[in-house]
């Protein structure tokens, strides 16, 4: 299939990929933008299964900011534990959640620029918290997956796959896919990079994609 350019080719990525995640969406659970980005920042380095078993007791314990803020750290830890990293992990949330109290009034801040101000909070917890719990169309998701697969896709110049810049990563995606499709093409892309273009022996010969990907990088394939 002939491909004109990049932005054709993302169209034929996301109505391919529309057919094996045809739900695809966030994994994470959360009632509200809060315990989204509490969500978000457990999940650095840890399955959102996991994050979703341990947010299920949490969020029963603690409902609201001001609860983050007054926890005991130590506690906290402990709570937190199985996502791995935790004492960063409790002291950013302690942390962030005391900044939402104290300046923000208890709610999250609806801005990229000042949510990546905040504790533990980069581009990558800034774009998914905007995007399902604002529905701002702030910018593609730029995760371990997404590094990965638009590497592969050849979405990417080689200097950036070698870099793994989220922000330049980012950057380059913005400008080639459409902004009404940021979500979207996350979500599928992650869904993607989970089920099929896995990191070790991706199954490229199952995969949906395998006549209009370069591989870009991969050297074994099944």
């Amino acid at each position: 299939m002939m491909i004109k350019n990049k932005k054709e080719y993302i169209k034929e990525i996301i109505t391919r990929l529309d057919i094996l995640y045809p739900n695809a969406k966030i994994s994470l659970n959360f009632k509200n933008p809060f315990e989204l980005l509490i969500a978000t920042i457990l999940s650095a380095q840890c399955t959102d299964k996991r994050v979703n078993i341990v947010t299920k007791d949490l969020f029963k314990k603690y409902k609201t900011p001001l609860d983050f803020k007054n926890a005991n750290i130590d506690e906290l830890q402990k709570d937190i534990y199985s996502t791995g990293f935790y004492k960063n992990k409790a002291k950013n949330i302690k942390n962030l959640a005391t900044v939402i109290v104290d300046h923000y009034d208890g709610k999250v801040p609806e801005s990229m620029d000042i949510l990546v101000k905040l504790p533990g909070i980069g581009r990558k917890t800034a774009n998914v918290v905007l995007m399902n719990a604002f529905s701002f169309n702030t910018g593609v998701v730029v995760d371990t997956h997404m590094i990965r697969l638009s590497g592969r896709l050849g979405l990417i110049g080689k200097k950036l796959i070698k870099s793994k810049s989220a922000l330049k990563i980012e950057i380059v995606l913005n400008k080639i896919v459409e902004k009404s499709s940021y979500l979207h093409f996350s979500d599928l892309i992650i869904a993607h990079g989970r089920a099929t273009c896995i990191a070790q022996n991706p199954k490229c010969n199952e995969c949906i994609l395998k006549d209009i990907c370069p591989k870009i990088g991969v050297k074994d394939t099944r």
